[in-house]
């Protein structure tokens, strides 16, 4: 392998793309894996607050542990990849992901080991977004087909939340060592990942930063006034939506669904992550009949889902939480596909990698949300908390969608 980096798009690369499948497609599927390591964990919550014995608030605070592994993944990732590519990036991040996976089979029932796994789970799932997301995209510009680069992003990421949590709940709650079994496939996948994208070319680095930090996701000059005033707003319901929907509903419901909680919860998830994955596909024709509002519409969609959860809240019915899933997966994906794609066309080449990184970390404010409820549940009710969180989110897509914004 090359020390230096391979410059993508020249004639002869364009030539043998006719004699092989596009590279993008392996980078995707790497993506894929690294999605798969973020959301497995969830369908499993109700197993490690029921069957292990942690609290709601324990298994929340495993959610906000990834959450702090993205932050710097977020930060580092971005950089890093500018500077040396995005191939070594994406290979570090399957190793880190396999380690976390691994970490978390074998210490289950350690707070410690638990946290820390999952945090190693976030390093991998950031770089996967920022340097995935770049490398992708400029590996299709250079094969002809780049157009929708943020649309195959963010469908490949959607497809690994939504597949891992599948495979993952499967697993657990049909087969023996659900705490385990999981976390190990999930291993040999990041290994099968590994091998298929380290023939990749790398991509030309487009600039070398002069250091590492939070100022590499500083939001360049140009473009501060379109993303304040019209990605800002809708970002957090990103991952606000996957929270509400399949970390939060279930818990709403769990003594009515019983001994059932894990297939219950892996339901809800394919909901969610299913009906968002199918809104990415028709995200192009369904932008236009919105005339470039799928982001204030989608946080609308998000708000909706909130207040379906708070007639759950009330009515302990299970029906309803799984009625809610599809309102959020389809908010989920407008926002992710209108946010990313505004984002990276806000990017100069130099800038790509740090302003995703800065669009996805907005993003994942959103998954505070169960721990910030499970925190103040001695004081306010499920539906008064998500009835107010409906009415920011409504504040925040009337922000967004205003005449005249940038």
């Amino acid at each position: 392998m090359s020390a230096e980096p391979v410059v993508v798009g020249t004639a002869r690369s364009r030539t043998v793309r006719h004699h092989r499948p596009p590279r993008w497609r392996r980078v995707a599927a790497a993506m894929v894996v690294l999605g798969w390591g973020g959301n497995q964990f969830l369908p499993l919550m109700p197993l490690y607050r029921d069957v292990i014995g942690y609290t709601q608030v324990d298994v929340d605070l495993f959610l906000a542990f990834y959450v702090l592994g993205l932050v710097p993944g977020f930060v580092l990732s971005g950089s890093l990849s500018d500077r040396f590519g995005r191939k070594p990036i994406i290979l570090a991040a399957l190793v880190i992901a396999a380690a976390g996976s691994a970490l978390i089979a074998s210490g289950g029932a350690v707070m410690i080991v638990m946290c820390l796994g999952r945090m190693l789970s976030g390093l991998g799932v950031a770089a996967a977004m920022v340097a995935g997301s770049s490398w992708l995209k400029q590996l299709a510009v250079a094969e002809g087909c780049g157009a929708p680069g943020a649309r195959r992003a963010s469908l490949a990421l959607s497809i690994g939340f939504g597949g891992g949590a599948g495979i993952a709940g499967v697993l657990a709650q049909f087969v023996a060592l659900p705490t385990v079994v999981p976390y190990a496939v999930h291993v040999v996948a990041c290994l099968v990942a590994f091998a298929a994208v380290v023939g990749v070319d790398n991509t030309e680095r487009v600039g070398v930063s002069r250091g590492l930090g939070l100022r590499e996701m500083c939001i360049p000059q140009h473009a501060h006034a379109t993303f304040w005033t019209r990605v800002a707003p809708t970002a957090p319901w990103i991952f606000g939506a996957a929270a509400l929907s399949f970390a939060f509903g279930p818990s709403l419901v769990k003594d009515q669904v019983g001994s059932s909680q894990v297939i219950f919860a892996t339901l809800v998830t394919l909901l969610t992550l299913g009906s968002g994955t199918a809104t990415q596909l028709a995200s192009a024709p369904i932008d236009r009949v919105l005339r470039g509002r799928s982001g204030p519409v989608g946080a609308i969609c998000v708000a909706l889902g909130a207040c379906i959860l708070a007639l759950a809240s009330v009515t302990g019915q299970p029906l309803i939480v799984v009625l809610a899933a599809p309102v959020f997966g389809c908010g989920y994906g407008l926002c992710m596909v209108a946010g990313l794609a505004l984002t990276q066309s806000l990017a100069r080449p130099e800038e790509l990698a740090g302003l995703t990184a800065t669009f996805y970390a907005l993003s994942y404010l959103g998954f505070f949300l169960p721990l910030a409820f499970a925190a103040l549940a001695p004081i306010a009710t499920g539906s008064t908390m998500l009835l107010l969180t409906a009415a920011v989110i409504v504040v925040c897509a009337a922000v967004a969608g205003r005449p005249g914004r940038p």
